[in-house]
């Protein structure tokens, strides 16, 4: 599928380290707005991972190329999770990683990435997509928002004031 001079595709070897060099920028994010949770710098198991999961048969990894250079990726996961007293099975596409370079916004590329995804939950035969994120991240939010999910559930924190 192609965006303008985007094409919208699942990943190649030779588009991993692209990948990698958009999964620095979200971890370079996620350090600013979560100190306390995410590590500094991009390491090499960090870099390697990405290899690892690419082998793995219930993931799949998406780009938008703009002439062969990674300009966006989603990594896709597929989750099973059996029935049990409390829910219901539940069997859905996991947005795992979502990003689009951030020079390359607003370009119609994230929506056209969403559009491949659902697209590839229909044909995979998953009734839902999900995917989480972080608070923090509102430009996140509200293009998610945009592209048509919706919040169903919330994670909160509290700190205890320090001398408590």
């Amino acid at each position: 599928m192609a965006q303008g001079n985007t094409v919208i595709r699942f990943a190649r070897e030779e588009d991993l380290p692209g990948v990698n060099e958009l999964r620095r920028q979200v971890n370079a994010l996620h350090v600013k707005g979560k100190p306390d949770v995410f590590k500094p710098g991009f390491s090499k198991e960090l870099e390697d991972f990405l290899y690892v999961i690419a082998k793995d048969p219930q993931i799949w990894i998406l780009v938008a190329a703009r002439d062969e250079t990674v300009v966006g990726f989603a990594v896709l996961h597929h989750i099973a999770k059996p029935e049990n007293p409390f829910m219901y099975e539940r069997d859905f596409l996991d947005i795992d990683e979502f990003c689009v370079d951030e020079h390359h916004r607003r370009q119609g590329i994230g929506m056209a990435m969403m559009d491949r995804i659902r697209a590839f939950a229909k044909e995979k035969g998953f009734r839902r997509v999900e995917l989480n994120m972080w608070e923090f991240n509102r430009e996140a939010l509200a293009f998610y928002e945009a592209a048509g999910f919706h919040t169903f559930r919330r994670y909160m924190e509290w700190f205890p004031e320090p001398g408590e």
